[in-house]
Formats: C-alpha cells, structure tokens, sequence
C-alpha cells in the first residue's frame, strides 16, 4: 500500500513561498539600516564585515524575491519546459556576489590587523548586532516552517544564506564584544575574517546547488525509487525503464519507459498510464 502525503496546492504553495519571500526583504531591509546606523557610529570591521553580509542578504532576497515569481509562470512558447531554472540562475548570481564581498571583508580585515583601530560606540554595535541575531533567528523560524509544508528549492536556499549569516552575526557580536571590553581593535578584524570564511562557505553550498540544476543533474536515488515505486503500484504495469529526471526550481521534470501487460486494450492502457500519472502529481505536484 502507497502511504499519501498530503500536499499543498501549486497556489498555496505560491502564496506561502510569496509571503516569507516578502519576509525576507523586509527584515534584510531593517538589518541594512540598523547595522549602518551602528557602523557609522563604531567603525567596528567586523559590524562592517556583517553589514556587506546584510546588504547581500537584501539583494539575494530581492533575486529570491522575483525569481520565485518568475519560475511559477506557467510555459510559453519560447520556454516550452517552463521556467523553473531562474531560482537556479538567481541563486548562481548571488554565490558570484557573496565570494566577491568574502574577498572584500577579508582584505579590509587584513588592513585592520595590520592597523588595528580603536573601537567606538561599542555598546551600539553590539546592541544592533544582539538585534540583527533575533530578527535573522526569527526569519530561519518562518523560513523553516514553509520549508516543511512547500519544499520549495528558492526558499531552501535562501535558508541556509540566512543560516551562514546567523552564524556571522553571532561571530561579529563575540569579536565586537571581546574588542569593546578587553580594548583590542584585532579581535574585532579576527571575527570579520571568521565572519568572509562563512561566506565563502556558504557561497559553495549555493554554487553547487545551482549548478546541479543547470546541469540537469538527476534527483537522488530515494526520489528515483520512489517514482518507480509509484508507477509499478499497478500490476499492469510490469517495469520501469530509462527513467530521466531533473528539477527546474520548483518543477520536477521526470520522463520513462514503461512496459504493459501484453493483453491489455488500448482503452486500459490508457487508464492505467493516466492513473500512474496522477500518483505522481499527487507525490510530485
């Protein structure tokens, strides 16, 4: 017996994936503005270092943003598969800008190391940092919470950015605290280094996902199992073979041969391929 999952609609997973994607933007917007406030007042490198952080949270929420609108448009005449591969490209571009602020931070925090300054208005930047670390917990909570009911690629990746800058912001704030407390500037230019190293980290995770949808790359072996599975549920349908498959975004592409009992009508061949293929938009909407 085939155990059911219930699934969402594709319009109440758009309407969800719509509002935390919202979300997003929104609290990158506040962390922008509270941790600038907060670096023009400290001149802490590694409030700096979080701030670029911030800033790129807010253009890949912005990418996130659009491309999960774009990839839901249904196929055209010129993207006749759909176009589920702009979360792909979007997530591609934002992996090129976090290397390029890794390398940024890691080259300021060198200057500072070298040059160690005083940190001012101490108090204010870990103030906004304690701040930027519950609003950013809060947005995992929600994010993780559509993440369950969706499964949503866009909204996965966006995630585990926030992830990596949730760590960052819990690094910044300890150099921060350690350089405003025991006055050394170098503690502070030591988190912004820990802080380029996350994002670079990060950054991997982002460029391998994308190009593994690029590249068309297969879904794992449980999925694959799991479609032959589904479809062979039928006795009258004896084998399952040359299955591809491959994920656009939010769209699973799936394509197979498959062997019937010889004596079968037309007419029964027919309802036993539209059977298969609606226990697999109920697993695969």
């Amino acid at each position: 017996m085939i155990a059911a999952t219930p699934r969402l609609s594709p319009g109440e997973t758009f309407a969800l994936t719509r509002r935390v994607t919202l979300l997003s933007v929104s609290v990158a917007l506040a962390l922008v503005a509270m941790k600038s406030a907060a670096w023009m007042a400290s001149g802490s490198i590694a409030l700096l270092a979080s701030l670029a952080d911030s800033g790129l949270d807010l253009l890949a929420s912005l990418i996130t943003f659009f491309a999960v609108r774009y990839a839901a448009a249904p196929p055209d005449a010129e993207h006749r598969f759909g176009h589920g591969k702009a979360e792909a490209f979007a997530s591609l571009v934002q992996a090129g800008l976090v290397f390029a602020s890794a390398a940024l931070i890691g080259q300021e925090a060198v200057r500072h190391v070298l040059y160690p300054q005083p940190l001012e208005s101490g108090g204010w930047a870990i103030a906004a940092m304690l701040a930027s670390t519950v609003l950013t917990a809060g947005l995992i909570y929600a994010q993780t919470q559509v993440l369950k009911r969706t499964g949503s690629v866009a909204i996965s990746g966006d995630r585990a950015h926030y992830m990596s800058d949730l760590a960052s912001n819990v690094v910044a704030l300890l150099g921060i605290a350690a350089a405003a407390w025991l006055g050394q500037g170098r503690l502070d230019a030591m988190a912004a280094f820990v802080v380029a190293a996350l994002l670079l980290w990060g950054a991997v995770g982002v460029f391998r996902e994308a190009a593994a949808q690029l590249m068309d790359r297969e879904l794992p072996n449980e999925e694959r199992a799991r479609i032959v599975e589904l479809v062979t549920h039928d006795p009258r349908l004896t084998d399952v073979h040359q299955l591809r498959t491959r994920a656009a975004g939010p769209i699973i592409h799936m394509q197979m041969h498959v062997d019937l009992d010889a004596d079968l009508s037309l007419e029964a061949v027919h309802e036993a391929i539209v059977a298969a293929e609606k226990r697999l938009l109920e697993a695969f909407p």
